[in-house]
């Protein structure tokens, strides 16, 4: 695609009043939503298609993003998600074999606005220091106390229930792209329930032998028992996990009935079915460079994350629920595991996508606790 000579100007601006300039790329008009950074070098396709950034705009502290372009292959969903992406600089002659689209094409296909040229440092650092909070972008408004109040009229995330906005309707059985079942094990059937599910997750399951059915975020606990599956596991998603109460609910009652794992979001879910709260952190963890300790093993895991909440350590019952994993920046809850029941879930993104891979393990541990608890 060419390069236009025209550059089209675009303002970001905060609630609090603080504006950004730059330059459209992508769709051009107006957008509102929760401003956050991701600290990822690359990876940018699979952060735009990951549902959990539903209702967010996602800014990127690494400099020079769209170097390789866009592929039909690396989506983790069937479209963007992310309200906007914010950018130092768009490379906007991508470069790699696998390219089939440049990132600005790709956000123009999708509707979705894009703002290079600006900051990005400078907002990084005002968002760490006064926290993720609303912003409003456009291209035909850029009166700054304009977008501000529409910021301000914008919906906040803490209290939204977003899951049941990506969610499925009806449920469906995973093709995968890129695994195939093993032939040296028996295939063990998976419950996935679907709060924003990336597809890299359900791929990592077929590299383990388990099939997964995806079922709605709205499936009761009797639904999904009738279907018979070997194990459950509750996805990753955007939003405040406490409206999902109704979620937690269907768990509680699947606990110790059947084999649980949870990611992301799903931990979340489960720390509220295990009888704990959850709270908004000041800025999130979104990046893939943030290192979690197993308090078993006392190793260090390099992971990759994505989520505004967390579960509070002190309303648990440590009685019946171990901490199995802690954040190393802050120092919050990584990782829950029941004492008794086969039930366990963490913060963080085992298949990464992007990121490294060292939480793997995850996944045969999951098929590992179904095996035992079926033996």
């Amino acid at each position: 695609m060419p390069i236009s000579a025209v550059r089209i100007p675009a303002l970001l601006v905060l609630e609090d009043g603080v504006a950004f300039h730059g330059f459209s790329f992508g769709a051009a008009g107006e957008t509102t939503g929760e401003v956050v950074f991701n600290t990822a070098m690359t990876g940018y396709q699979e952060i735009l298609t990951d549902p959990s950034y539903a209702g967010q705009m996602v800014v990127m502290t690494y400099p020079l993003i769209g170097n390789y372009g866009v592929n039909d292959l690396d989506t983790e969903s069937g479209r963007v998600y992310a309200r906007a992406f914010i950018i130092k600089e768009l490379s906007s002659i991508p470069s790699s074999w696998r390219s089939e689209h440049s990132l600005s094409e790709y956000l123009v296909s999708q509707g979705v606005m894009g703002i290079e040229g600006l900051d990005t440092r400078a907002l990084t650092l005002h968002l760490r220091t006064q926290g993720a909070m609303r912003g409003a972008l456009s291209t035909a408004d850029l009166d700054p106390k304009s977008l501000r109040q529409k910021a301000l009229a914008s919906p906040a995330m803490a209290g939204q229930d977003l899951a049941k906005d990506v969610s499925i309707d009806t449920p469906y059985e995973f093709k995968p792209r890129l695994f195939e079942l093993p032939k040296d094990r028996r295939t063990l059937r998976i419950a996935a329930y679907d709060f924003g599910i990336k597809r890299n997750i359900l791929e990592r399951m077929i590299a383990e032998g388990m099939t997964p059915r995806v079922v709605p975020a709205r499936t009761t606990a009797e639904e999904l028992l009738a279907l018979q599956p070997d194990g459950v596991f509750l996805s990753n998603g955007p939003g405040d996990p406490e409206p999902l109460d109704y979620v937690a609910r269907e768990v509680r009652k699947m606990l110790g009935r059947i084999p649980i794992f949870g990611i992301c979001l799903g931990h979340q879910i489960m720390g509220l079915a295990f009888g704990g709260r959850t709270y908004k952190l000041k800025f999130g963890h979104h990046g893939a460079n943030h290192p979690v300790r197993n308090e078993a093993t006392g190793k260090v895991e390099i992971t990759s994350q994505n989520h505004g909440f967390c579960v509070d350590p002190d309303s648990l019952d440590r009685s019946k629920i171990e901490v199995t994993h802690i954040n190393l920046n802050d120092q919050t809850v990584e990782g829950i595991r029941h004492r008794e029941l086969p039930a366990f879930s963490v913060q963080y993104h085992p298949e990464a996508s992007p990121g490294p891979h060292d939480s793997s393990y995850l996944f045969p541990r999951f098929r590992e606790t179904i095996e035992k608890s079926r033996g």
